[in-house]
């Protein structure tokens, strides 16, 4: 699982069938059958515009796409969240994390072993007790369509925006985020164990938050501009999503 990971890190537009046909050349002997369900597993979607084929929880409500056309100007306007598949020596975990939108600030993240809301629900309770936002936006998944994730954030009156069905760049700065992971910490590291990997994001964290140095933020790092949330908001720094909405 780790190597279609990998791969599709790299290649987020490959579907099952593109993923079956690369292993093949690689000297793999699998079917587009086993790919399904390992990608199905990982929680792993090619981004390109399609139908809408699933079906939501019965008992899920589904929210607009709030960003279409906005810019945001500050931080705390959006949060957004997203889970990632993290491979591991022996087995895997998954991992949410919630980011400020303007700063690219991580503001919380878990681990878990399994995709039940509880561990989103975590990470949301402890990113609330930092600040509150005015729109938070994830995908349509069912951690984050639950009533007991979305009941929280309108208990606080915030805005709920989710992403359209197989629209990953609705949510790009947390796909940039699981990027960034990967390759500068996981796929170096390759963690054997969960004490090891857990120690292992609370340095990486810290150092994207304070230390690394973003191209979109003027190199800036995303501390800089979080914790200075009475600035006045250069131009330059503003993010304009027009370039989003065009992805559909």
């Amino acid at each position: 699982m780790g190597l279609i990971d990998r791969q599709y890190t790299q290649t987020p537009f490959y579907g099952s069938r593109k993923m079956t046909a690369w292993l093949n050349r690689l000297g793999y002997a699998i079917n587009r059958k086993r790919v399904q369900r390992l990608m199905r597993k990982m929680g792993l979607e090619a981004i390109y515009p399609k139908p809408r084929t699933s079906k939501n929880h019965p008992e899920h409500r589904i929210y607009p796409y709030l960003l279409r056309g906005l810019s945001i100007l500050r931080p705390n306007q959006v949060w957004s969240t997203d889970i990632t598949y993290v491979p591991m020596h022996n087995g895997f975990m998954y991992l949410v994390a919630v980011i400020d939108w303007f700063s690219r600030y991580v503001l919380s993240w878990r681990l878990s072993n399994t995709l039940e809301v509880d561990f989103c629900i975590d990470a949301l309770d402890e990113a609330l007790t930092i600040a509150k936002p005015e729109i938070f936006n994830s995908d349509q998944g069912a951690q984050f369509t639950s009533p007991r994730f979305t009941g929280k954030l309108e208990g606080e009156d915030i805005a709920i925006s989710m992403d359209g069905r197989g629209r990953a760049l609705d949510n790009i700065f947390v796909e940039r985020l699981w990027r960034s992971v990967k390759y500068e910490d996981l796929y170096l590291n390759f963690y054997e164990t969960v004490p090891h990997l857990c120690r292992g994001l609370t340095d990486y964290f810290l150092f994207y938050n304070e230390e690394r140095p973003h191209q979109g933020l003027d190199n800036q790092v995303p501390a800089d501009l979080y914790l200075a949330k009475e600035m006045p908001i250069d131009n330059k720094n503003a993010i304009h999503l027009k370039f989003v909405s065009n992805w559909s």
